[in-house]
C-alpha cells in the first residue's frame, strides 16, 4: 500500500510518529507536514520531524505544489491526516487545497480514495462539527483522538496505541496495536 501520511499542526504528534513506526515495514510512506507540526513534534515527543523523514519513502515540503501527491493522477491507497488541525479540517470542508496536505486530501475526496481524518481538537464548536459532518458525508472516515479505556491503560503509550491501532484498523492493516473489547460473556 501507498499511504500518505499528512501531519498538521494540532497537538498530538504523538500519534503520526507511532504510526510511521507501525507502517514502515508494512507499507510506502509519503510524509508531508506543516512547519507548525514540526515544531509541535519537537515539543511533544523524542523525534525531530528529519528522524521521522528517515523511516519515510518519499517526502515533501508542505509548500511544494508542484509535488505529485497534489495530483489526481498520482496513486496513492490512502491519505490519513494525524493530527488533523481544525483549520486543516475546514480547508478541507471548503474546498481550499493551498498545501500539499489540504490538495493531497482534496486529491483523495474527488478521486473517491479513502482519507482518515484524525481531529486533536476539544471542546469542538458547532462550526467544527459541521465541518466534520461534511467530509464525513464526503466519504472521509472521522476518527478523533479518542482513547478506549476498557483495556485500562498504565501509560501513554497504551493510549496512543489504542488511536493508532484503529488508525490501521481502518487503513485495513492487520495488527496487534492497541487493546481490543473482549466481552467477557
Amino acid at each position: 500500500m501507498r499511504i500518505i501520511i499528512g501531519i498538521s499542526g494540532a497537538s498530538g504528534s504523538a500519534y503520526a510518529t507511532r504510526l510511521v513506526e507501525e507502517l514502515y515495514e508494512q507499507c510506502e510512506i509519503i510524509l508531508v507536514a506543516s512547519e507548525t507540526a514540526k515544531q509541535i513534534m519537537e515539543d511533544e515527543t523524542e523525534f525531530k520531524y528529519n528522524e521521522l523523514a528517515e523511516l519515510a519513502h518519499e517526502t515533501f515540503d508542505n509548500y511544494d505544489m508542484g509535488a505529485d501527491i497534489c495530483s489526481g493522477s498520482h496513486n496513492f491507497d490512502a491519505m490519513v491526516i494525524v493530527p488533523c488541525s481544525m483549520t486543516t479540517m475546514a480547508k478541507l470542508a471548503c474546498g481550499i487545497g493551498d498545501n500539499v496536505i489540504t490538495r493531497a486530501g482534496s486529491v483523495a475526496l474527488k478521486e473517491r480514495r479513502k482519507l482518515i481524518i484524525v481531529p486533536r481538537e476539544t471542546p469542538m464548536s458547532s462550526i467544527q462539527i459541521e465541518n466534520m459532518l461534511k467530509l464525513s458525508r464526503e466519504d472521509a472516515i472521522m476518527l478523533p483522538a479518542m482513547p478506549g479505556f476498557y483495556g485500562r491503560p498504565e501509560t501513554s503509550g497504551e493510549i496512543i496505541d489504542f488511536v493508532v491501532g484503529r488508525i490501521l484498523d481502518q487503513l485495513g492493516i492487520e495488527n496487534e496495536v492497541g487493546v481490543r473489547w473482549v466481552s467477557e460473556d
